[in-house]
Parts: structure tokens; sequence; C-alpha cells
């Protein structure tokens, strides 16, 4: 992977996006001192991981759900956790009842579900009472409203001040829950900016309404370097790429074209995402046949 050189700012929830073989959970484990840098240094507050003396209560990570012994119980698991970085045993409790586990804290953690052991090891990154805390996939195998308590959480801690990275694929819980966004490929550095800044960037269309379909061809001549497409609808709507929304209203009064609709295109994180990453898939399927959907 090439160096990436990155700064993550305390106080906001920051989304750590690419496909698949991009090397997200990599540059985590970099973070964490689990895989070591070709070249450079990853550096958490300030400091190598492995140069914390307490590294539980500096940096809170979770990067394996089932990253657990499955004879112990939750309660067993924290507690280890929390004596070797010298963490009092009241801490364990709290953790348990913050991430809704305390009902279970005696069950054997193989006998877990997906879910319950997110929870866990949210725990386990929770227990130092971190300022810096690193999460991969975080509401992978969590229901709906298991979602929205990891959502909650993040906003909460980033709230607090606190450094909050999260890996995910799911996008639109990302537009949702965080207000930064670093996006790799292949391991190069594409984007990292605020998520609202790199949606704009994707937004370069408008959408037009218009029952004078015949002057669409008068528009193109108005509007010279832009593409004007019909939406295939059939209801006289069009997508306008290359212009603003004020110069394709100029343009439509111009040439007399009667306007129902003007507005630009709303671009989901989603759409900026597939724009941005688009060539860097690493494993790229082939689109479904006509023939394979049609059922």
């Amino acid at each position: 992977m090439d160096r990436l050189t990155v700064e993550i700012t305390p106080g906001r929830v920051t989304a750590f996006l690419g496909p698949n073989g991009a090397g997200k959970s990599t540059s985590m484990r970099v973070l964490l001192g689990l895989d070591h840098p070709t070249s450079g240094q990853a550096l958490v507050a300030g400091r190598l991981y492995r140069a914390h003396r307490q590294p539980l209560r500096v940096v809170g990570a979770h990067l394996d759900g089932r990253a657990v012994h499955p004879g112990r119980s939750a309660r067993a698991h924290l507690t280890s956790l929390a004596r070797v970085n010298g963490i009092p045993a009241r801490r364990v409790e709290e953790c348990l009842e913050m991430v809704g586990l305390a009902s279970v804290a005696r069950r054997r953690c193989g006998g877990f579900s997906l879910g319950m052991g997110q929870r866990l090891g949210i725990a386990a990154a929770l227990l130092g009472d971190p300022q810096v805390l690193i999460l991969d996939e975080p509401a992978n195998g969590l229901d709906s409203d298991g979602v929205r308590w990891v959502r909650a959480l993040l906003q909460d801690l980033a709230a607090q001040g606190r450094t909050v990275l999260v890996s995910s694929h799911l996008l639109a819980e990302v537009a949702q829950t965080a207000g930064h966004v670093i996006v790799i490929g292949r391991g190069r550095l594409l984007a990292d900016c605020p998520i609202d800044e790199l949606i704009a960037g994707a937004t370069d269309a408008v959408v037009l309404q218009t029952p004078d379909a015949a002057m669409v061809a008068s528009l193109r001549g108005a509007l010279s370097g832009s593409v004007i497409e019909a939406d295939g609808t059939g209801q006289g709507r069009f997508r306008v790429t290359g212009a603003t929304a004020a110069a394709v209203g100029d343009a439509a009064h111009a040439v007399g074209a009667r306007v129902h609709h003007l507005a630009p295109d709303r671009t989901t994180l989603e759409d900026a995402y597939q724009r941005l990453v688009g060539g860097d898939v690493e494993y790229a399927a082939a689109a479904p046949s006509k023939e394979s959907v049609d059922v």
C-alpha cells in the first residue's frame, strides 16, 4: 500500500471507506501494531501504539466480533482485559450495561450471536474510557435497533470530544453517522474531506422537467458543452450534465421552454462513493443479464 498521510480529528465521527481489498483493515492493524508498515509510521495520540504503557486507556479498538475465547463468559473476557490494563472491576459492569449485555454476562461467548459478539467487542473497546476509538464494521450482524444504537453511541462519543474512526460498508448508515470521510482504493488515498463536501463535489447534474420536449434541441444549442438526456420515464424529465440549475433555467427562458421542475440532481453518499472508487474495485462482478432477473 502507498503511504497515506491523514490526521483524524477529535470531536467527530470519521468514516473509513474503500472497496474490499483496498487496505482498510490493514491500515487499522498497522495503527494497532498488529501489522508493520514497510515505511513510515502510524501514531495514536502522538505515539506508536506499543509505546503506550496502558494502551486500552488511550485507544479502544474493535476489529473482529469473534476474537474472543469461546469458553469464557462475557464478564470474564472483559475482566481479564481490565486487570491487564489496570482498569477497576466496576468499569466491566458499566460497559456490560452500556452495550446491553448485562443480562447475559455469565454466558459463554461461544454461544453468542454475531450481533452479541459485536456488542461485546464494542464493550472491550470502551473498557478503558479511551479518547480514541477504532472500530471495523461495528454494525455488522446487528438488527435495526442495534444499528440505531451504534449510530447514537458513536455520535455521543464524538460529541464528548473523542476521536472516532469507523470502517463500514453500510453507506446509508455512514451518511447518517459520520461527518468526515476518508476513502482509499488499491492502497491510494482518494478522498479526505467532510461528507457534505464529497457529495457536493459529485453533484454535477440538474433534473429538468418540461412539457415542451420539442424545445430540448434548442436547449442543447443554448447550453453549449452540456449533455441533455431523457430519464426514460416518458414524463418530460431530462438530466442535464455540465450546467448549473441557474444556467439551465436561463437557457429555458431564452428559448421559450416552459419549466415544471428544475433542481440539482440529488446525489447520495453511495453515488459519490461509486463515482470515486468505480475503477478501483478489487473484485468487480459482471452485471446480471436480463434473463437472470426476469422471473
